[in-house]
Parts: structure tokens; C-alpha cells; sequence
């Protein structure tokens, strides 16, 4: 079983679509996920104005060797901003005209206590009926990414939505959790889709207790993870390079290219 490299485009803000699928196609990297673009994280905004329609795009697309295996939304189920669905509902179009499987939503809240993970059931129940209303082939996947820090959370979730995708921040589990991400993958492994890889060293930067390092020169203890998720998994692990919310970060050119002489990720 081999698991497929990808990468996220928050890596290269800035870039053209044209900019992220040739950076791929460079680094032989087959698929990617697509949070910025063109400077900003409002991605049907970008499609429209560059692209013109979600057809249109599609055609553009046809036949590239680089796929693209997931949106990603900024919508958190529990206790969205206003607005936040409306704007969700906008990648629709453009996934199912692309054929992309999965859209990537936040886990929100702060304690996945009983309220919180009611607010999240109810949320889950709201995208169901619409997605079925619509007749889409699209679904969301839930990113461990604010209370569900620890396998423990991530499993008191899955009690109230057992058929949930989960993408699991494998550095988030660690970091911010205290797991380790071999244990957390057993725990969660059978809802996971999609993975998340950064690597960090424990100095304190402007934002976090932490500092992102390049792959493979941080403490992120990616070599026993790596042997369990090629036995065990064939979906996606992607480089999830910070780089518009750190500008401190090198580029992702570099990073992809680190990771590739490490053999990391």
C-alpha cells in the first residue's frame, strides 16, 4: 500500500492556479489541495474572476496530470460566523463541475463538550439535506482543527457522527494534544481521508508556543508514522506549508524540495 503526496496551496499564496499545478507537475506530485489562490482564500471569487465559469474551468482542466483532491472552506460547524454558510455553498458549483470529492471544513468550538458537539450534529444534519436536495457528489471532510485536539475528542465526535470524513492535523494531535500521531492514528485511522504533515521545533514564534522548520529538520516524529501509514493507508498526505499565515516560512518550492531529499512526508 503506498499513500499519495500532495500539498496545500496555502504554501504560495500568491500563485496562479497555473503557478500551483506546475510546482506540482515539477516535483512530480499528482494531486493537490487548493486553500489560497491569487492571494486570497476566497476561492470562488478567484475561479470566477479568472476563470470565468465553473465550466469553463473544468474544460481548462481536462486532461491535466496534476488532480485536485480537495477545497478548502473556511466554514467551522460549530458556532459559524455569519455568513460562513452562505459562503460555503459557493464552492459547490466548482467542486462538482472539477470532480473534487472533498471540502474541507473546520471542526470549530473549543471543549467538544455535549454542546458543542450537539451545535456540530445539527450542522452535519444541515449539509445532508442540502447535499442531497442538490443531488451533489461532493462531501465535507471535518479538519482536527480547534476542540479536536486529542483522539479522545475526535472519538466523542465520531459517537454523534459516525459516517463523518475525518482530516486529521497530524502535527495538531501531537503539538497541541501531547499524542503521539501513531497512537492517534490507531485511534481514528478508520474515519481519516485526508492527512495533514508540518514539522516544528519547540521555540516559541509570534503565533504559537512553536516554530515551523523546514520537513525533517524539526522534532515532529515523522519516520514511525510514516512506516504505519504505508501499511495501513492509501490516501492522501499532504504538506501543509504555512506560509500565509507564517511569512517567515521559506517557500514552498524549498520545502517540497527539502521534503523530497528527506523522504519526509
Amino acid at each position: 500500500m503506498a499513500y499519495v503526496h500532495a500539498f496545500s496551496s496555502l504554501g504560495w499564496p500568491e500563485a496562479s492556479l497555473d503557478e500551483i499545478l506546475a510546482l506540482a507537475a515539477r516535483h512530480r506530485i499528482t494531486t493537490v489541495e487548493l486553500r489560497s489562490l491569487g492571494g486570497t482564500v476566497d476561492l470562488p471569487a478567484y475561479f470566477a474572476r479568472v476563470h470565468g465559469s465553473p465550466a469553463a474551468l473544468a474544460g481548462k482542466l481536462r486532461g491535466s496530470a496534476v488532480g485536485i483532491i480537495a477545497l478548502d472552506t473556511g466554514l467551522h460547524l460549530v458556532d459559524p460566523a455569519p455568513g460562513e454558510r452562505e459562503k460555503f455553498l459557493e464552492f459547490l458549483p466548482w467542486a462538482e463541475a472539477l470532480g473534487v470529492r472533498w471540502l474541507r471544513v473546520f471542526d470549530g468550538g473549543k471543549t467538544a463538550d455535549a454542546a458543542e458537539l450537539a451545535r456540530a450534529a445539527e450542522a452535519m444534519n444541515w449539509w445532508q439535506t442540502v447535499r442531497r436536495a442538490n443531488g451533489w457528489k461532493a462531501d465535507i471532510m471535518i479538519e482536527t482543527h480547534d476542540s479536536l485536539f486529542t483522539s479522545a475528542a475526535i472519538g466523542r465526535f465520531l459517537q454523534i457522527a459516525p459516517e463523518a470524513a475525518i482530516l486529521w492535523d497530524s502535527h495538531h494531535t501531537w503539538k497541541r494534544g501531547g499524542e503521539d500521531p501513531v497512537a492517534s492514528w490507531g485511534a481514528i485511522k478508520s474515519q481519516v481521508v485526508h492527512i495533514h504533515v508540518k514539522d516544528s521545533i519547540s521555540r516559541p514564534s509570534q503565533n504559537h508556543p512553536y516554530t515551523y522548520v523546514l520537513p525533517g529538520e524539526g522534532e515532529f516524529p515523522m519516520a514511525p508514522l510514516q512506516a504505519v501509514l504505508r501499511a495501513e493507508y492509501a490516501g492522501p498526505v499532504s504538506l501543509e506549508w504555512e506560509k500565509l499565515w507564517h511569512p517567515y516560512l521559506p517557500s514552498l518550492d524549498e520545502a517540497l524540495r527539502k521534503a523530497a531529499d528527506k523522504a519526509w512526508g
